[in-house]
């Protein structure tokens, strides 16, 4: 073979390979574009002979349609991309994840190629080649919606500029703040921004300050800072609280005759001690064939909220009262919710009431359902009837007894059938009065608790069971009509079976075992409640038991609650702080009056509503729940030593909840400095690469607090030295 010809072969050889050398490159960043010299540099093609070649490869594979041209002279890959649409968790400051739907998993995405996305921003993203662990690697190509334009943080000051570091851990950029936009906002203040530039990729976002909320760890400032974060009300409209002081208190004698009257039977209330609204009073009489008949009344909110009102309005859009640590933001306004409606003893109240006829076996002989008049002879703290209930005698200690005694055969009944028992420990401070945190105490439920529980339960069961049935008949009567009577059900759904699985493999690490047989999943749970009862890792697992759990929502479909046992509930029992609730009693009242069925549709987008609301409201409790932890644990002497468990473990750190105070802090796997750990997602753990030392969930372990963040509720810990 001659020399040129041997040259020739060489040189279409190299040809091809560029040519694979781009598609691929191309390929594997689908959706950006490069320009010639962009491509050389990613190529590493420095050689003049070497630049002239990728010119000719790219204009041949423009030819070809491999490869296109855009106006601007880049070239792109003409590869069809993979386009999801999902909401971005940004977890971490150097990637995230996507969640696209329950049939995908989530999506790995690094920051770089987020776009300029935050948190909870919904985005529209195409798939990667590879993956990172078992989630597929993506790229954010648009940013469909912003979840909020409005952060909290904290300000400080430069000579030329102010930056706001936001106080929400999954926000990782600080916001820039120009002098003219500071609105008169220090060094230090909690203050709230608007974004008004998100600027490039890789810039830090530009804002405004638009409220002030106090200084930094103060606890005014905190708390509001929460509220703000979260998108809670800091108080009523005017034309709301208008709106609510003009309405009558009266009770006249022709509602009265609408109703029918219980003022006559042994009525009292059991609350919290600090409680100020009683949405829910018992009664009971005993019959003269040995029975009793017991009254569930609820406060009538829907006799003076009435639908499309300034009132409704804005209760349906708050949708629930939210519980923080040191105050309530309510629902309805305080009128309303602590007078008007509130069951207050020695007053008559309009109510609307569930009453049975209950023999002495708690079964059911009749119920009946419908507005009512109420007179409470009193008001009992949850402590009061305990104590009653402990020593046998005391006011009202008989009836107390009776109802006691029925409560605890409807919930032997109830587990019987398959409920499931989750009591996860609930914590509430003793504050000072600047809001300070002087104790965690733990939550204790005891049967004053279960007193009430059991009978709101029965209630929200028999009404929601009584409205489905009302469904039923008008089928038989007429086969014509739909499903039945629309209705707000409260549903949950049979939990996962991989998430159970999983849960199954950690509670084995304990030592229990868990049959996840459908059939037998809630007996099963049941068995481990009770052996971890008083155990170091009874929380842990009470925990990941509800993660591995479906979560309760509103719906207008009828699909029973499995963490209950019941065919059909719903939640009839709090009108004064949930507006499902109001709903429930406008429909009970419709139907009761021969109404026919309502927009089924117009109901659900009321309960998707409702349940965001709902999460919403959980999630700031949990996070002014977190603020005084870390508060707390902020005043501790330095150098503590806590004993924990290890109640989570990512690649980037193990979290440990300590075990006296149920606060939870991270150890950051940079901190622990006896090996190099990786983390093993299958496993739930980090193991040490030259030590082969393992930390899984549940590991018993031994801390001390490095540092506290009052800003971000963090607590980062350090494994305490053996001795």
């Amino acid at each position: 073979m001659s020399r040129k010809s041997k040259k020739q072969k060489s040189s279409s050889a190299s040809l091809h390979s560029l040519r694979n050398l781009v598609l691929n490159f191309l390929g594997g960043n689908s959706g950006r574009a490069y320009s010639l010299k962009q491509l050389a540099k990613k190529l590493g093609l420095k050689k003049q002979n070497e630049q002239q070649s990728l010119h000719q490869t790219m204009l041949a594979l423009t030819q070809e349609g491999k490869i296109k041209q855009l106006d601007n002279g880049s070239y792109t890959s003409k590869r069809e991309e993979k386009t999801l649409t999902g909401v971005v968790d940004h977890v971490s400051s150097r990637f995230a994840y996507v969640n696209v739907g329950e049939e995908t998993p989530d999506v790995y995405v690094r920051t770089q190629d987020l776009k300029t996305a935050v948190d909870g921003d919904t985005v529209k993203l195409v798939l990667l080649p590879g993956q990172h662990g078992e989630h597929p690697i993506g790229r954010v190509t648009e940013i469909i919606r912003r979840n909020r334009t409005r952060f909290v943080g904290r300000l400080q000051r430069t000579k030329n500029f102010g930056f706001v570091i936001p106080d929400f851990r999954k926000i990782h950029e600080d916001f820039i703040v120009y002098p003219e936009d500071l609105n008169g906002a220090r060094e230090n203040d909690k203050v709230v921004v608007e974004v008004i530039d998100w600027a490039e990729p890789g810039e830090n976002p530009v804002a405004r300050v638009v409220e002030i909320l106090g200084k930094a760890g103060e606890n005014e400032a905190e708390i509001h800072s929460i509220m703000a974060e979260f998108g809670l009300p800091f108080r009523f409209p005017e034309a709301v609280e208008r709106e609510a002081n003009k309405i009558d208190e009266g009770i006249t004698p022709a509602e009265i005759k609408k109703r029918k009257d219980f003022r006559h039977a042994t009525t009292f209330t059991i609350d919290p001690e600090d409680a100020k609204d009683f949405d829910d009073a018992l009664s009971l009489e005993i019959l003269p064939n040995g029975n009793y008949r017991v009254g569930i009344h609820i406060a009538d909110v829907t006799h003076y909220v009435k639908p499309n009102s300034a009132l409704d309005q804005e209760a349906y859009d708050r949708a629930t009262s939210v519980y923080l640590v040191d105050r309530t933001v309510p629902m309805l306004p305080e009128r309303l919710s602590n007078e008007l409606c509130s069951l207050r003893p020695h007053e008559d109240k309009l109510t609307f009431s569930a009453v049975f006829e209950l023999d002495k076996n708690a079964h059911i002989i009749n119920e009946w359902f419908g507005r009512t008049i109420i007179h409470s002879d009193h008001r009992f703290t949850y402590e009061e009837a305990q104590e009653i209930l402990d020593k046998g005698k005391g006011l009202f200690a008989e009836e107390l007894k009776i109802l006691n005694d029925l409560a605890k055969k409807l919930r032997k009944e109830r587990f019987a059938r398959g409920a499931v028992n989750f009591e996860t420990t609930e914590v509430k401070f003793r504050l000072d009065d600047k809001g300070r945190p002087l104790e965690v105490i733990p939550k204790i439920r005891k049967d004053a608790h279960k007193l009430i529980e059991e009978f709101m339960l029965l209630a929200n069961k028999r009404v929601a069971t009584f409205v489905f049935n009302l469904g039923k008949q008008k089928k038989k009567e007429d086969d014509d009509t739909a499903t039945g009577k629309t209705f707000v059900y409260r549903i949950h759904d049979y939990p996962d079976p991989e998430k159970v699985k999983d849960f199954a493999v950690f509670a084995r690490q304990f030592g229990h075992r868990i049959n996840i047989d459908e059939r037998s999943i809630s007996r099963s749970l049941n068995k481990l409640m009770d052996e971890i009862e008083g155990k170091p890792e009874q929380n842990v697992l009470q925990q990941l038991a509800v993660r591995a759990m479906a979560k309760a929502k509103y719906s207008t479909e009828p699909k029973g609650h499995f963490g209950l046992a019941f065919d059909h509930y719903t939640h009839f029992t709090s009108p004064i702080r949930r507006y499902p609730d109001v709903l429930v009693h406008r429909l009970l009242y419709h139907y009761l009056n021969k109404g026919k069925s309502v927009n089924k549709a117009e109901y659900e987008a009321m309960c998707v509503h409702s349940s965001e609301r709902e999460k919403r409201a959980a999630d700031a409790e949990r996070a002014s729940i977190k603020y005084k932890q870390v508060e707390y644990m902020s005043m501790m002497a330095p150098g503590m030593v806590y004993d924990g468990l290890i109640s989570g473990v990512t690649e980037w750190g193990i979290y440990v909840e300590l075990i006296d105070t149920k606060c939870e802090g991270m150890i950051r796997l940079a901190d622990l400095d006896d090996d190099y750990y990786e983390y093993d997602e299958k496993n739930y753990c980090v193991v040490g690469r030259r030590t082969r030392k393992i930390y899984t969930l549940g590991d018993q372990v031994r801390v001390k607090v490095k540092k506290t963040d009052i800003d971000r509720r963090l607590i980062d810990l350090v494994l305490a030295k053996s001795k």
